[in-house]
């Protein structure tokens, strides 16, 4: 073994107090690194997954109507103020070209045509305002897993029969086999036997849904064989905005990502990001000026035998390589028994912290890549932090260290 490990570990040896209380030091802070970062990143997966249960990653429309100038022959400006168009149901021309080509998008996974629209339900002298959802069943359940969300009935879809939420049943009276009315805006209606009730967390949504077949919403609002939306999943949720932008680009329409729709909650993510980045940068300067203070006593302490290696020829690299030494070797140590420990909470977490189903809040699970990160940034922390220290021992005078050591 080289001269400089085997003085480093007898130095880490002879200060063995000192060593093992850094050593702790490093361990915690390393754990609570990976830990902070394993449980913030966990819990906005949680809630975005939970929050993307009940809409689609990209919602594909016909762009909206816009008003324009009147103009002269000669291309001036004849209406000075411009009021804004109101905004019609409309298909999206061509839908099925579009249907076609948008599997071709990068990150794109599934799609599902649907024809929305708004309309009243009653029941008796029950009448309640909806949101008429005109679905393909099988793919509009890989969008929004209504199946896995029904509370009553089956997850049936046929001519005349529709699924209702929990809201919209208490409102109207209503269970599984009973019949319903429906008048669209279109001032047109049909009657729709009740197959399955569900339950999407949302009581807004669970108030206004109305999911038919997809022939039947387009019968009632007026849209023969048209959609209004084409929605999407993706195969990673934050890309959802990114897939949007080049949707759009690539075909004219208007595509919302559920980043755009849910702006506050991509705020709050922001802001958890940051706090976790503040925490994080305070728990290295903890550890940094840990390892240093440790080194810079040590220093002190081994001031004769350093003096003495000076004399006898060590060249101050190699007592700076040393403390270097002894820092890197606090850093590993701390960065392996952390990231054990941090494995032992994540997994505690998990158990622990529980949905109100059940479930798992945060997987027991951590990403590779926060034990990297935070090995590597203990590693380099302890180097650091050994770099004052080491340059001190190393600019010690031979005659002076052994005298006053």
């Amino acid at each position: 073994m080289p001269f400089e490990w085997v003085l480093a570990l007898r130095f880490l040896r002879e200060g063995r107090m000192q060593t093992l209380l850094i050593m702790a030091g490093t361990t915690v802070g390393v754990a609570v690194i990976i830990f902070i970062t394993a449980l913030v990143s966990g819990l906005q997966v949680s809630l975005a997954t939970r929050t993307l249960s009940t809409q689609a990653h990209v919602s594909v429309r016909a762009p909206d109507d816009h008003a324009e100038p009147a103009l002269e022959r000669g291309k001036t400006v004849v209406a000075a103020h411009l009021e804004p168009r109101e905004q019609r149901l409309r298909s999206i021309d061509q839908w099925e070209r579009v249907y076609r080509e948008l599997p071709e998008v990068p990150h794109v996974v599934e799609l599902s045509p649907l024809t929305t629209g708004s309309g009243f339900a009653f029941r008796g002298n029950a009448s309640k305002s909806i949101a008429l959802m005109g679905v393909i069943p099988e793919r509009y359940d890989r969008i929004v897993k209504l199946a896995d969300r029904l509370v009553a009935g089956a997850y049936r879809i046929g001519p005349g029969e529709a699924l209702i939420g929990t809201e919209l049943a208490k409102d109207l009276g209503a269970g599984v086999g009973d019949r319903i009315r429906i008048l669209s805006s279109e001032n047109r209606d049909d009657v729709f036997r009740v197959t399955g009730v569900f339950d999407l967390g949302v009581k807004d949504l669970n108030r206004r849904w109305v999911v038919m077949p997809l022939r039947s919403a387009q019968s009632l609002l007026d849209l023969a064989g048209g959609v209004t939306n084409i929605d999407l999943t993706v195969d990673d949720i934050f890309a959802a905005e990114e897939v949007a932008q080049r949707i759009q680009a690539r075909t004219g329409l208007a595509a919302e990502s559920w980043m755009a729709i849910n702006a506050q909650l991509l705020t709050a993510f922001k802001n958890q990001n940051m706090t976790t980045r503040t925490v994080r940068a305070f728990l290295v300067l903890i550890v940094a000026l840990g390892i240093a203070s440790v080194l810079v006593v040590s220093v002190v302490q081994k001031q004769r035998e350093i003096g003495i290696l000076r004399a006898m020829g060590a060249s101050p690299r190699r007592i700076m390589r040393v403390f270097l030494i002894q820092g890197g070797i606090v850093g590993g140590t701390g960065a392996v028994l952390g990231s054990g420990l941090a494995a032992l909470m994540v997994y505690a977490a998990s158990m622990a912290l529980l949905q109100e189903d059940g479930s798992p809040l945060i997987e027991g699970g951590i990403e590779w890549s926060y034990y990297l990160v935070a090995s590597a940034t203990a590693v380099i922390t302890g180097l650091l932090a050994a770099v004052a220290p080491a340059r001190r021992a190393a600019r010690m005078d031979p005659v002076e260290a052994i005298r006053y050591g």
